[in-house]
């Protein structure tokens, strides 16, 4: 996988987001809530959605998904290193971050939970599903957005040359050149950015333990940049493949509400 980063650098709409949070149901002073955003709390929602962001990007990139998905509690994780957390260090080990992750969703298992996760996301949301298995929380759905159903790629240390970096972020339309330009992004979003490149390229996925839930893998068809994994082999529930038009960033401008809407309203075994 190839760096990737949101479309605008960090701003004060990011600390607004957070916010928003306190109104989520889960306690301000909480661990939860500085993993958590949920911009639209939903007490009526009978099943939650958690997101999970690309390299170099925060819990603001789905600031828009609540109010789209109506009929679903939207959450989206906020890594450490960025936004509010920005005085923490940005996380080097991707099983240790998807345990903080599990910990402060294990609250939240009340409700059915489906997680979503964009490009670096994906791999977060597998092991972070995995670690709530553990914990005997039943994961409804698993999105895995920027991947394809592929075997693993040969072991690959990612480039950390920063000028590198920028030159791919503008090539996968994921940010604008001159966005990229701006010091202040280069100074803010720049570090973490490499550091999340640098915890993905140094991630060994295990085989085991197998997911229980299905799997929806959605690849835009320009995309030369997904990640691979060998999802069908890596639940014992279908997997299904959702083709959409675009690159690796498609879900910029057309995020995939119709994709989650259809697979979270099939009926579940036993319902």
């Amino acid at each position: 996988m190839t760096a990737d980063a949101s479309s605008a650098p960090e701003t004060s709409e990011d600390s607004e987001n957070v916010e928003n949070s306190e109104n989520s149901g889960i306690p301000a002073t909480s661990d939860a809530s500085r993993w958590l955003v949920c911009e639209i709390p939903r007490p009526e929602a009978r099943r939650r959605l958690v997101c999970f962001a690309h390299a170099g990007a925060s819990a603001s990139f789905y600031r828009s998904w609540g109010r789209s998905l109506t009929e679903i509690e939207v959450h989206a994780v906020q890594y450490p290193g960025r936004a509010n957390r920005f005085d923490e260090e940005p996380p080097d080990d991707l099983l240790r971050l998807a345990a903080g992750i599990a910990d402060a969703l294990e609250p939240l298992g009340d409700l059915p939970l489906s997680l979503f996760g964009h490009s670096l996301g994906a791999p977060v949301a597998l092991e972070t599903a995995r670690e709530l298995q553990r914990r005997g929380i039943k994961i409804e759905h698993l999105f895995a957005s920027g991947s394809c159903d592929a075997p693993l790629p040969a072991p690959f240390v990612g480039d950390e040359d920063p000028d590198e970096i920028l030159k791919d972020l503008v090539r996968m339309g994921g940010t604008e050149a001159e966005v990229v330009a701006d010091p202040i992004f280069q100074e803010v979003v720049l570090p973490y950015l490499i550091a999340d490149n640098r915890m993905f390229h140094t991630y060994e996925m295990a085989p085991e333990p197998l997911l229980g839930c299905p799997v929806t893998i959605i690849v835009g068809d320009l995309d030369e940049d997904a990640d691979r994994r060998p999802w069908s082999a890596l639940t014992t529930a279908p997997v299904h493949e959702a083709g959409v038009s675009g690159n690796h960033f498609y879900l910029v401008a057309d995020p995939p509400y119709s994709i989650l809407r259809e697979a979270l309203s099939a009926p579940r075994p036993g319902s």
